[in-house]
């Protein structure tokens, strides 16, 4: 039988969990969809081992709380690979999907939050509360330390 949906838990401080709820409130509430829509962001810019090492600085960090998130399976389909470079690179051996989505929301949230909140808008083309200014492509990717992936059209 396919799930549609994967849940999985994630370990975050109280100010990233505070942040992605003040972020959900935008968009419904749903803090699993605004955390699906934050690792579309940041997944894409972990294409090599050396990208990866903001990942394990964010996982160095303690993180006391447990966040239960909702994510579609082609999403959770991601986080084991990541996972795997993780491992490759030092990273935590034990629940390699878990780690990686925990690290890579993580990374993401550390981002500027105008930058967040104008991803999330460019995602929902244009929806959500608050006044949004406009953010070149790739400024994303350059918020979490990495350069964009560029790809031939």
């Amino acid at each position: 039988m396919d799930c549609d949906e994967v849940m999985l838990t994630v370990r975050i401080t109280a100010a990233e969990r505070a942040l992605l709820r003040d972020l959900a409130r935008g968009y419904g509430g749903d803090v699993s969809g605004v955390a699906v829509d934050g690792l579309l962001e940041v997944i894409p810019v972990l294409h090599d081992d050396a990208c990866v090492l903001p990942l394990l600085r964010v996982l160095a960090r303690p993180a006391p709380f447990a966040l239960t998130l909702w994510l579609p399976a082609p999403v959770a389909d991601l986080l084991p690979l990541l996972g795997e470079r993780l491992v490759r690179t030092g990273g935590p051996a034990v629940g390699p999907a878990s780690a990686a989505l925990s690290a890579a929301l993580r990374l993401w949230l550390s981002g500027d939050r105008v930058a967040l909140v104008a991803g999330l808008a460019r995602l929902h083309g244009g929806c959500g509360a608050g006044s949004v200014t406009a953010v070149r492509s790739g400024a994303g990717a350059a918020a979490f330390g990495a350069e964009p992936v560029r790809v031939a059209a």
